[in-house]
């Protein structure tokens, strides 16, 4: 039996086939886990539809509404009842947010930023904890930008900082529902996400010649210790950042 048989997992942010989200849920749907897809929008969708197919399970869920968050669990709970887990693979800054200096960030950017990229995940975790009636594991997204100056990740870092608070305090909140919040810290990996920092290229040959072995983290890589943080196995790991950057963190 797989490790993640019979659990029914949200997983959001899959935008192509590069994406982490993506990593996320193949090694889930690998380990036996019913999958729920979420996307932003119409557009969002067709690339979604690409991947995965026209009939399987998927919720439009933006972010940046309440209105439309409460209605995409509200479907979630009228079709599935209950879930096991959540991928919160989310975030956003505007492409000028992430190159130059920090002191040019505007009030405007930062808080788009903070809005989607960090409070989304106490946002979808205020209606996806309630589903989670046998108990269940949340998973976010991070990187080391969030406690080192990485040059252009600016704005973003300083989002993913807030997003590591809210897993601390996330985690203290739910663990009495026997409900776990962690983040993984994944290396730099080419994504759609990353392509919108300045100078993205340097950041990837960087961090590859930091890992111990020369080679980079994969989205496969990432996506194996997700499904392992949702599993079983993982109930004694709760607010923590796990690194899964082949060691790029070490020096």
């Amino acid at each position: 039996m797989s490790i993640l048989t019979g659990k029914k997992i949200i997983v959001t942010g899959v935008a192509n086939k590069k994406s982490i989200a993506w990593g996320c849920a193949k090694a889930i749907a690998d380990q036996g886990a019913e999958i729920i897809y979420t996307y932003q929008n119409d557009r969002m969708k067709k690339n979604l539809v690409k991947l995965i197919g026209e009939n399987a399970p998927m919720v439009e869920l933006d972010v940046a509404s309440d209105e439309k968050i409460e209605a995409a669990f509200a479907s979630i709970k009228e079709t599935f009842g209950s879930i096991d887990g959540l991928v919160h693979s989310i975030a956003f800054a505007n492409k000028e947010e992430l190159s130059g200096n920090v002191t040019a960030i505007t009030r405007d950017g930062f808080q788009l930023a903070q809005d989607i990229s960090a409070y989304s995940l106490l946002a979808v975790s205020k209606y996806a904890a309630p589903l989670m009636t046998d108990g269940g594991s949340i998973v976010t997204m991070t990187y080391m930008g969030s406690e080192r100056s990485i040059p252009n990740y600016n704005m973003m870092g300083i989002a993913k900082a807030a997003l590591e608070a809210e897993v601390r305090y996330l985690a203290t909140e739910l663990a009495p529902q026997n409900i776990r919040v962690n983040a993984i810290s994944a290396g730099a990996i080419k994504t759609l996400a990353v392509t919108g920092v300045k100078d993205y290229q340097s950041l990837l040959n960087l961090s590859a010649e930091r890992t111990p072995d020369k080679v980079g983290v994969t989205i496969e890589e990432v996506g194996n210790s997700c499904a392992f943080l949702l599993s079983p196995l993982a109930t004694g790991i709760i607010g923590d950042i796990i690194y899964v950057d082949k060691g790029v963190h070490l020096s």
